[in-house]
């Protein structure tokens, strides 16, 4: 069932790619922006499809550049990525361990050829704009099947006779994903790209149709549970409607106390949950174990880490003596924190390296940001979008190693590339 509507999925992305004024009439020198164009909205369905379907655009790109003198473009962050990637590649060789052990570390940086693909091929605005709407709607088709699952859950809760948000919280909706965080990861970006869109660009005739596509995400982002992509989406949209009135702030409070009183399949009690956890239901205190654990391995290892992968496997000799056993029930395969868990694995050389790296790109969007025309509303709601992303994501990273998954990952560097395709595009007038 699953795998008959990720096919669904990636046709009706397909044909809508065929119907775009834009693509019209297939153009050949354009091959690498189509591959580019359907590896970042097939890893909203599949993985393995993107990271084919990289590889093929990484292909055509090449050939292009060396038979017809193509353009490669890399966003001006390649140096602290490249430290980043010779740090880790260092960790691996000095941990102690297997290359095999530590390859999955490594193999991640294939993902970043996302960055010259997007950068190399989105030529102009109207491109990203394509790229949000293909991804909102594969997103959709994810959250309508999540949706389903939700229900379905629900009736198993019912039949069981068991507290649904019991039954839920262990066990919930991954849509066309492997896991809730992949998909509430997914979706919080694509939220923040839509926002920016309906709030920023120049409207269209899908407004409307944008609009639903929104509510049905949303619902199911709630659905999923997720409180570290909640506050990172709420903190990503408070940025948008700050720049779009700052006045409509005013009324954020409104829906989230409606759930606190509504308490619509145990939501409120999950919101509640982040300050007041319910026990070993809620894994408060199973994150706080897991940062005192990332903090005592950066100690011990300050320069090049316990190396990639190791964090899992030597966790139980890092946590602190005065940490009550048994303990607090949770999934202790990495750090629960995208910082520390770098930090650990490869030595703070590397963690500072990822964040000149990320406060890099951050720094050149707001940047350019400052200098927008008020003519220039796809620039704007690209910028604004990539910015959102940006604030999004960094501050869910706090609580989730949201960035060592590969989905997200990619989804999170597209955006940049989009960011940096926005900067490069000519000026709008």
């Amino acid at each position: 069932m699953r795998a008959g509507i990720r096919i669904a999925g990636i046709l009706n992305a397909a044909y809508g790619l065929r119907h775009t004024k834009h693509l019209s009439s297939f153009d050949s020198r354009r091959l690498p922006y189509y591959l580019t164009f359907a590896s970042v909205v097939a890893v909203l369905c599949s993985i393995s499809a993107s990271n084919c379907l990289i590889a093929a655009a990484v292909v055509a790109l090449a050939v292009q550049h060396f038979r017809q003198g193509g353009v490669l473009r890399f966003p001006p962050v390649a140096i602290p990525l490249g430290i980043f990637f010779a740090c880790t590649v260092i960790a691996v060789a000095l941990s102690g361990h297997s290359w095999h052990e530590g390859w999955p570390g490594i193999r991640k940086f294939y993902l970043c050829f996302v960055l010259l693909l997007v950068y190399s091929t989105f030529r102009k605005l109207s491109d990203v704009r394509r790229l949000v709407i293909a991804m909102t709607a594969m997103t959709t088709l994810s959250a309508i099947w999540s949706l389903w699952q939700f229900y379905r859950k629900y009736q198993a809760a019912q039949a069981l006779h068991q507290d649904f948000r019991v039954y839920y919280t262990v066990e919930r909706i991954t849509g066309f994903m492997s896991h809730w965080m992949t998909l509430s990861g997914e979706e919080m970006m694509v939220l923040m790209l839509l926002g920016a869109l309906l709030l920023f660009g120049a409207g269209c005739r899908l407004n409307r149709w944008l609009v639903a596509a929104g509510i049905v995400i949303v619902a199911s982002f709630l659905a999923a549970y997720t409180r570290s992509m909640w506050m990172g989406a709420a903190l990503g949209g408070a940025f948008l409607i700050w720049l779009r009135d700052k006045r409509w702030l005013l009324l954020a409070p409104v829906p989230v106390l409606l759930l606190l009183l509504a308490n619509p399949f145990g939501l409120g009690e999950r919101i509640v949950s982040i300050y007041r956890p319910a026990g070993d239901l809620d894994s408060n205190q199973f994150r706080v174990v897991c940062r005192r654990a990332g903090v005592e391995m950066m100690k011990a290892h300050p320069w090049f880490g316990l190396g990639p992968e190791q964090v899992k496997a030597q966790f139980k000799a890092y946590i602190p003596a005065d940490v009550p056993r048994p303990l607090p029930t949770g999934a202790y395969i990495h750090l629960h924190n995208v910082y520390l868990q770098y930090g650990a694995e490869r030595g703070l050389p590397a963690l500072a390296a990822f964040l000149w790296f990320l406060g890099k790109m951050l720094l050149d969007f707001l940047r350019a940001s400052r200098t927008l025309a008020p003519a220039e509303t796809e620039r704007r709601f690209v910028l604004y979008g990539v910015i959102a992303v940006m604030l999004a994501v960094l501050s869910a990273g706090w609580y989730e190693h949201n960035l060592g998954d590969g989905e997200i990952l990619t989804t999170f560097l597209a955006c940049m590339g989009c960011g940096y395709a926005a900067i490069a595009s000519p000026r709008e007038s």
